[in-house]
């Protein structure tokens, strides 16, 4: 059974994501459900799970077949984004190859494949015990109390930050996983073409 501790962690780490999709969604050229398209590449970020004491999500990005000569380029494209993507500080903790088949009328199939990023990060990474008690402190000495947002969920204010920082942690790894994807893209393009 989930604690109480993952039920509402993995509620926001869940709206960090959803805030993620809508930014990249307008920063980019927007897409069905939680996609986005840049530079003629579809990135998708899916939903948040909680498994085991860590939030996880998958970050993908369709491998661009257009502009590559077959599967031996397909794959060499896939092993360049691994490359750069494992060699990170957050790097993810596994990169696939998945290959999608979409039958978009009934009598014709669309062959597309992407790489597929998981990453994981402990909850306890999602927020800090010394930085709660400093705005604690702070809020305190505000004149008596400063009026903190109330969040669902949390009992105390110590609770109510606690969530708030899990939230801000997730969009700032979350942002940072994207942007770095994105960036790999446009390196291994570049060097496929010269």
């Amino acid at each position: 059974m989930a604690t109480l501790k993952k039920i509402l962690f993995g509620q926001y780490a869940g709206k960090a994501l959803n805030f993620i999709v809508e930014e990249m969604q307008k920063k980019y050229s927007q897409k069905k459900g939680r996609r986005f398209n840049h530079d003629n590449i579809t990135y998708e970020v899916s939903r948040v799970g909680v498994v085991d004491e860590n939030i996880q999500f998958e970050i993908s990005s369709k491998i661009p077949q257009d502009e590559l000569k077959g599967d031996g380029d397909m794959k060499s494209y896939f092993k360049e984004i691994k490359k750069l993507v494992t060699k990170l500080k957050n790097k993810p903790v596994s990169v696939e190859m998945e290959n999608i088949v979409l039958d978009t009328k009934k009598d014709t199939e669309k062959e597309r494949d992407y790489v597929k990023l998981l990453y994981s990060y402990p909850l306890n990474d999602l927020y800090n015990d010394k930085e709660i008690s400093e705005k604690i402190k702070e809020m305190n000495q505000v004149g008596g109390k400063k009026p903190l947002r109330e969040v669902k969920g949390a009992l105390t204010p110590q609770g109510n930050i606690a969530l708030r920082l899990v939230q801000e942690s997730t969009q700032n790894f979350a942002r940072e996983n994207i942007e770095q994807l994105i960036n790999a893209n446009k390196q291994v393009r570049t060097k496929m073409a010269s």
